[in-house]
């Protein structure tokens, strides 16, 4: 972990350092409701899950979802990388849990290994 939930600096999700190129996978069925790029999340995908939860996924190196799609618990969806606005930091996933339209920690729910 490189940074942690932070919702008073405006940072609603948790960065995972991971090397270039490890393959991200979805954390609970859903379908991508966005598929793309800005300059300042890069590539990114978000997943609606049933119970209105959302998931973010950003500053990937390829997408491989497109909007519409069904994804499953465990499917790979991207592959890690630092595109976007991160400030010369190395590769990472920013991850991000919704619920009702709030952020919420991610570290609540999520076993990372």
């Amino acid at each position: 972990m490189t940074r942690l939930f932070d919702a008073s600096q405006n940072h609603y999700g948790i960065d995972i350092a991971a090397t270039d190129n490890t393959t991200v996978t979805c954390v609970a069925d859903g379908v991508v409701i966005s598929a793309n790029y800005t300059a300042s999340d890069g590539y990114t995908i978000i997943v609606q899950h049933p119970g209105n939860m959302i998931s973010i996924y950003k500053h990937n190196a390829v997408l491989m979802k497109q909007v519409g799609a069904r994804v499953t618990a465990g499917m790979p969806i991207a592959t890690v990388g630092k595109t976007g606005a991160t400030k010369g930091r190395s590769n990472h996933l920013h991850f991000e849990l919704w619920y009702n339209g709030f952020p919420i920690n991610p570290l609540n729910y999520l076993v990372i290994e």
